[in-house]
């Protein structure tokens, strides 16, 4: 889910944020079995030392910590929390229980609705709104540098397809057209003998022998 870029892009981002995208949470806490809060869904900004429950915060009470929900069997955190310490512009958000949240990765869809206009730059799903990503996880992949020089290659390799395309279809055009147009004949060889006319038996008039005079 990382960026997967040299230090200076990791740098870009605060330390815990790829530990936080990779972690797994609603699991129960080892060292609270016996306790009835003993699910995971509680990160420790500062010691990034995985998911806590809510008995473990006892131990990072002066710490920087979050608190992860669920929806739709996916990890979200609400934007009030997480824009505190994280810049999640960009971002698709959406309102659960009455609170904005966003989602920490992105959620397979086999492809976009009709009618769909905006979609996610990384995964390609849904956005209701003029967002670039769909989640946190694909707002740094999206901001990599490969990801962006991969990208451009696409576009640049779909345009000269596009350029091929109607340069193809041009010419099919001109060649109907062709195809449609008359052709002249060739010229076809003339026979003499049998064009000739034949020379007939000669008709003379009924009043050829008459001498008429005045």
């Amino acid at each position: 889910m990382g960026a997967g870029g040299p230090d200076e892009e990791d740098n870009r981002w605060p330390p815990w944020l790829k530990p936080l995208l990779r972690e797994q949470f609603f699991i129960q806490c080892k060292l609270h079995i016996d306790s009835h809060k003993s699910e995971c869904n509680m990160y420790c900004l500062d010691c990034m030392n995985g998911s806590l429950c809510s008995c473990c915060l006892a131990y990072h009470r002066h710490h920087r910590y979050i608190q992860i929900r669920r929806s739709s069997y996916h990890d979200v955190i609400r934007v009030s929390e997480i824009q505190r310490y994280l810049d999640i512009s960009g971002v698709q958000t959406y309102v659960i229980n009455s609170a904005k949240v966003v989602f920490l990765n992105e959620r397979p869809q086999p492809r976009p609705g009709k009618g769909v206009i905006n979609t996610c730059e990384v995964c390609v799903r849904s956005l209701v709104d003029s967002f670039r990503f769909c989640s946190l996880g694909c707002k740094i992949v999206g901001a990599s540098k490969n990801f962006q020089k991969k990208k451009r290659q696409m576009e640049m390799e779909s345009d000269s397809e596009d350029s091929y395309s109607s340069s193809s279809h041009g010419k099919s055009n001109k060649n109907q057209v062709r195809s449609f147009s008359p052709s002249t004949p060739p010229p076809t060889s003339v026979n003499y003998r049998s064009t000739k006319r034949r020379k007939g038996i000669p008709h003379r008039a009924p009043m050829g022998g008459l001498i008429i005079q005045y």
